[in-house]
């Protein structure tokens, strides 16, 4: 079966998210580096990939100058174990980026991330869709997800 590697596009930061990211994230590493040579288009010496795991998945950074970025189109979804954990992966990956709706934001980079608490999909699919539909009114109102919010929300108490 093949390997699927997402890609990421950077004009010429892409060294410096890939240490950012794997300081974010434990078992996290850089695993190559590849620089750009005489035949340019780069100068020669510049990087021109890194390749990286955020806890055992494989991306791949491309510097491969300012012709594209990046667009909420294409996002990065990080599942956490409760609050703690949001709270924690929220700080670091707003930090310098900016804070948008519903557990998203974007990097200092420009990547956007949904940080949301697992069982997320098991309270939005809730067969009481009277409960479903309050805790999904609780989410479109926050930016970072608060779980006992959700939770509160849910069960009719928010």
């Amino acid at each position: 079966m093949p390997k699927i590697i997402p890609t990421l596009w950077f004009d010429t930061q892409g060294l410096e998210a890939a240490e950012f990211y794997c300081s974010v994230f434990p078992h996290s590493r850089i695993t190559n580096v590849t620089h750009y040579t005489e035949t340019g288009p780069r100068p020669a010496g510049t990087v021109l990939t890194v390749e990286f795991e955020l806890d055992g998945q494989e991306f791949t950074a491309l510097n491969g100058g300012p012709e594209f970025t990046f667009s909420e189109a294409v996002s990065l979804s990080v599942t956490c174990d409760g609050q703690e954990e949001i709270d924690r992966y929220w700080a670091a990956l707003s930090e310098g980026g900016q804070e948008g709706p519903c557990g998203w934001l974007k990097d200092r980079y420009g990547l956007s991330w949904q940080i949301v608490p697992g069982g997320m999909a098991g309270i939005l699919n809730d067969p009481d869709r009277a409960r479903a539909a309050r805790a999904m009114a609780a989410v479109m109102g926050m930016t970072k997800l608060d779980v006992a919010a959700i939770k509160a929300a849910a069960d009719g108490e928010g």
